[in-house]
């Protein structure tokens, strides 16, 4: 674990509830996570947003000059807003006064300034968002790249978001030997489009990883695989997918309780159950998703997120400082490389 205090960027202009809700969940984290905050954006919408918070710890005010809004297109937003909210505050990561970047604005705008300003991991060509979704079994989830940052994908990428994923797992999930599927339209290796044909070949020939298969859509919840990959496209829609599917569980669960006092004593009993379901379920308990590939530490959360969801992408921010996850990955990567180039 890390010996100091975690310094986290926020692009406090970024999203559908900014400034008001990410101002909202970052003083949480910094009153409970006793992380350091700095605040992205306009000060003056910051700091009302912050007079309706009172809190003994004042998060610092980092000013920006405009943000890169959704229909932009995200190379061309970031060069002509240079001083942008996600700018500035991937700056920051850049010249050592931060630790890592939260954003639930523009993710196009977030991946290419990071690209930018961080910079490419050695024998990486596309970074990955990498999203942790719940799985049938309790104990265990599923790592699911890329969920947004590669709508268009050659084999390639899909095979070093394999290898990224792969070694995620090992180092921040705990898996020794993390099995990978390719997601497809069916399980026998001759399904799916040339992109499928290609990557399967490419993922079973890499000693590197430990390829079990393609997994069907059924599948990625089923627990039968620790990493499964796709282009960004397909990522997404499955992400949006798996989160209204947790919505509607929880509408139905609160539907389906009996109401008037039976309702509230079941309720009662219930408590704990229901709270754990909602942890595994709500996409707000998860926060965002790491974007793998980059030469620093950057989560990009929903553009929904409201202060919970920014809270816990602090709270991965954090855990990903404190267990240097950058430096473990690039170690486990290059591994991986080398086992790979041994194996040819």
């Amino acid at each position: 674990m890390g010996s100091t205090q975690a310094r986290i960027a926020i692009d406090a202009m970024g999203g559908d509830y900014a400034p008001a809700e990410v101002v909202v969940g970052a003083i949480r984290a910094q009153e409970e996570l006793g992380v350091k905050i700095l605040l992205v954006g306009d000060p003056a919408q910051i700091e009302a947003s912050i007079k309706h918070h009172r809190s003994a710890l004042q998060p610092e005010i980092v000013p920006a000059d405009g943000v890169i809004e959704m229909h932009e297109e995200p190379l061309t937003g970031i060069r002509r807003k240079p001083k942008a909210s996600i700018n500035v505050a991937m700056d920051l990561v850049k010249r050592g006064q931060a630790d890592a970047v939260v954003s639930a604005g523009h993710s196009g705008a977030a991946m290419a300034s990071a690209l930018l300003r961080l910079g490419r991991l050695p024998g990486i060509d596309r970074p990955a968002i990498g999203t942790v979704l719940p799985t049938v079994k309790a104990s265990k989830s599923v790592l699911i790249l890329d969920v947004g940052a590669n709508v268009d994908c050659r084999p390639k990428f899909l095979e070093q978001f394999a290898v990224m994923g792969s070694a995620y797992s090992q180092c921040v999930l705990g898996i020794e030997h993390p099995k990978v599927g390719l997601l497809n339209i069916g399980e026998e290796s001759s399904k799916g489009n040339e992109l499928a044909l290609r990557t399967y070949q490419l993922l079973e020939e890499n000693p590197g990883i430990t390829f079990v298969g393609n997994a069907e859509g059924r599948d990625v919840l089923s627990g039968q695989f620790d990493v499964i990959v796709c282009d960004g496209f397909v990522g997404n829609v499955l992400l949006k997918f798996a989160e209204a599917v947790g919505e509607v569980l929880l509408n139905i669960l609160r539907e389906e309780l009996p109401q008037g006092w039976r309702g509230r004593l079941g309720s009662l009993i219930l408590k704990p159950n229901l709270r754990r379901i909602k942890q595994r379920v709500d996409h707000a308990e998860h926060g965002g998703g790491l974007l793998l590939g980059v030469d620093g530490i950057c989560i990009i959360s929903h553009g929904s997120s409201q202060a919970p969801s920014i809270f816990n992408a602090i709270r991965m921010a954090k855990e990903a400082v404190d267990n240097r996850v950058l430096e473990r990955i690039h170690l486990q990567y290059q591994q991986k490389q080398a086992t790979a180039t041994d194996g040819e």
